[in-house]
């Protein structure tokens, strides 16, 4: 269902290559996301919808430079103002939110991102746009899962430890939106070459 630790691994050994041996400087900043694993610009999304105080989906110069160096990404100001002004197209001095996350996402063939919404509409049982516990009941089985047959979780616990996985660690709401979810697959998709293989993939873990 979610990323494999084999997909993970190699998820992180091409970011690692690409920061290497990239020029591009969206490409580096995808790839040092990406070497965190599936949730790397999911975690960076998180932390600018936080540092958004008002609420219009745009970053002013600070408030992007104060969320990549809080994410760790070791960017000089210099640096942070070249990417800045790579985004910043109307020299506004701001960025539009949902089109830098849209820049960022790794690359998917329309082939994929119709998997990935397919496996989306089938778990959003009563099409609100989001993927919740209640959702999941019915369609992701606990029965044989060993903490459930030990009696030490119930399925609530479980369903929701597993919406986790789809979460940045230590943001974990339970709440999955469809753009969360194509932002975690993108991620995935970027460590998988083969589109016969991601089409196994997908339609295997959701019975698409």
């Amino acid at each position: 269902m979610a990323a494999t630790a084999r997909h993970q691994e190699e998820l992180k050994r091409k970011a690692m290559k690409a920061i290497q041996t990239s020029t591009d400087p969206i490409e580096i900043l995808r790839a040092k996301c990406l070497a965190r694993g599936a949730n790397g610009i999911r975690g960076l999304s998180r932390l600018f919808k936080i540092m958004d105080d008002n609420k219009n989906k745009k970053l002013d110069f600070e408030e992007f430079r104060k969320g990549i160096t809080e994410y760790g990404l070791n960017y000089s100001k210099e640096e942070i103002s070249e990417i800045f002004a790579i985004f910043d197209r109307d020299k506004s001095g701001q960025i539009d939110f949902d089109e830098f996350l849209e820049k960022l996402r790794p690359p998917m063939p329309r082939m994929r991102i119709e998997l990935v919404n397919q496996a989306f509409n089938k778990l959003d049982k009563n099409k609100d746009g989001k993927i919740e516990v209640s959702d999941l009941k019915g369609v992701y089985n606990v029965k044989q899962h060993p903490k459930y047959l030990n009696g030490e979780w119930s399925e609530d616990q479980i369903l929701r430890k597993f919406l986790d996985t789809f979460d940045t660690k230590g943001q974990e709401d339970g709440i999955i939106t469809r753009e969360e979810f194509l932002q975690y697959y993108s991620s995935v998709s970027a460590s998988i070459d083969n589109d016969a293989y991601f089409d196994l993939m997908m339609r295997t873990n959701w019975r698409l």
